[in-house]
């Protein structure tokens, strides 16, 4: 037997929000999905508050990860102490609010969650991801399937550790730089692999916010306002893990896209 898991990318948004609340159940009852995971880190532009949190669950998540803007809404940070089905990057200081991995039930048993962040170009030292992934797999676990939402800059990076990881986890996909990559596959190990789920937000942006707001950036014009998503048509990105319940082996990957 074997279980579909959905992958959503980052949610930038009103818009995004909107839109998964108006599609994603559908979307799942039509693919057959089991467990849904959505990176909800953008949610609220930058940054996620609770409410709109609590709108990301109410549209048909069952667990929200995280990455870099983690803790820019001060609103969020009692909330991810309080609800463990918000997940904050495992390798990020041991002060931080929160938790970054989980063991979940299901109707086809436990699964274990973990939300890690890259080194590559991020503003600040987290941990190695890594050593970080090699410290909560060594816990004992009862789940025969691992999910990995690795929030991360470079593609490399990302790929360097779904490789290391081949054959110990089920899945690992890569979040934070908004753009759905073409390279879904299954490792020779059985981990299923994307570099980059894509994201869930404005079409007509640039990685969901209004694009001369992004285009000024590069033109160096100082920033005046802050950061305001696109608006208009919306679309949703992620990617389907079928993954064999008894081994936690990935049998396929297929990147999925939904559009208004």
């Amino acid at each position: 037997m074997s279980v579909n898991i959905l992958a959503v990318g980052d949610v930038v948004g009103q818009g995004g929000i909107g839109f998964l609340q108006k599609k994603l159940r559908p979307f799942k009852k039509l693919k057959a999905i089991d467990l849904t995971v959505v990176n909800g880190e953008n949610a609220s532009v930058v940054g996620l508050t609770p409410t709109d949190a609590e709108d990301i669950f109410s549209a048909g998540a069952d667990i929200i990860t995280l990455g870099n803007h983690s803790f820019q809404k001060s609103s969020i940070l009692n909330y991810l102490d309080d609800n463990r089905y918000i997940l904050r990057p495992a390798n990020l200081s041991p002060l931080s609010p929160g938790r970054g991995f989980g063991e979940f039930d299901t109707r086809f048993g436990p699964v274990r969650i973990i939300n890690l962040i890259g080194r590559c170009g991020m503003d600040f030292g987290p941990d190695s991801p890594f050593y970080e992934a090699e410290r909560i797999l060594k816990k004992p676990s009862e789940a025969k399937i691992t999910l990995i939402d690795f929030h991360a800059e470079a593609t490399s990076e990302k790929a360097a550790l779904a490789w290391h990881l081949d054959g110990r986890v089920s899945a690992l996909w890569g979040t934070h730089t908004h753009v759905q990559t073409s390279d879904a596959r299954v490792l020779p190990n059985g981990t299923g692999f994307i570099t980059d789920l894509g994201m869930t937000g404005g079409v007509d942006s640039i990685l969901g916010v209004r694009p001369e707001q992004s285009v000024a950036r590069f033109l160096g014009e100082p920033k005046r306002v802050a950061y305001a998503e696109s608006g208009g048509p919306a679309k949703f990105e992620g990617a389907i893990f079928e993954i064999d319940e008894k081994t936690g082996a990935c049998l396929s990957v297929e990147a999925v896209r939904a559009t208004e």
